[in-house]
């Protein structure tokens, strides 16, 4: 009986060659290893999965935003009106009216239309030779340089487009000197509503980030 026979085999069969039987790792326990490494991995998966959705439904992500830009951005101040420097009214500013055109009597039906506008006519005439016919837009408002912010603006708001310039003046009269492409005054309604928005507050810049 040859050394390599099992036990109990009587010499029945033997085992012949030089190549021997492998010893194979049992499959189910590979099985098991891979099953379990599987769950760990689905586990872990979950897991982040819900933590993700506890933050964007609880705002986490969007506090630690807020914060970390905390130190960065200030809330913007309130709206608030810009101060305005008080503007005379009409009634408070003489106007003289000077033609500048070849049109006779533009001078005086002006001066009527402005008087019932409400401001306070002076003279009224030709343009002096240095503005006669030498006025080629709608018109100039012309007096001392404290007209600029003050009946300038206002006498403005009735003749859209209407230069101004300043003299040596020492008195606060102002003078209209009607120019060749004058025809009319603004319309009331839009003189009116321009004289409103001159003296409605500006409200200042909100601040940003």
């Amino acid at each position: 009986m040859s050394m390599l026979t099992p036990p109990g085999m009587g010499g029945k069969y033997r085992i012949t060659g030089d190549a021997y039987p492998r010893m194979r790792r049992p499959r189910r326990r590979r099985r098991i290893v891979l099953a379990a490494a599987a769950a760990v991995i689905v586990l872990g998966a979950a897991g982040w999965g819900t933590l993700q959705l506890v933050e964007v439904f609880s705002g986490g992500a969007g506090t630690r935003t807020a914060a970390a830009r905390g130190n960065d951005c200030k809330p913007a101040p309130k709206p608030t009106a810009a101060p305005v420097s008080a503007l005379p009214k009409p009634a408070q500013i003489t106007v003289n009216v000077y033609n500048a055109t070849p049109r006779s009597g533009l001078a005086k039906a002006t001066a009527d239309e402005l008087k019932k506008r409400g401001f306070r006519i002076g003279k009224i005439g030709n343009a002096p030779a240095a503005y006669d016919k030498k006025v080629p837009g709608t018109g100039i408002l012309l007096g001392a340089p404290g007209a600029a912010k003050g009946a300038f603006p206002v006498l403005g708001t009735q003749l859209k487009g209407a230069a101004s310039k300043t003299d040596t003046r020492a008195t606060a009269d102002v003078d209209l000197i009607l120019g060749t492409a004058f025809k009319n005054l603004d319309p009331k309604p839009t003189a009116d509503a321009a004289l409103v928005a001159l003296n409605k507050p500006k409200a200042a810049p909100a601040g940003k980030c």
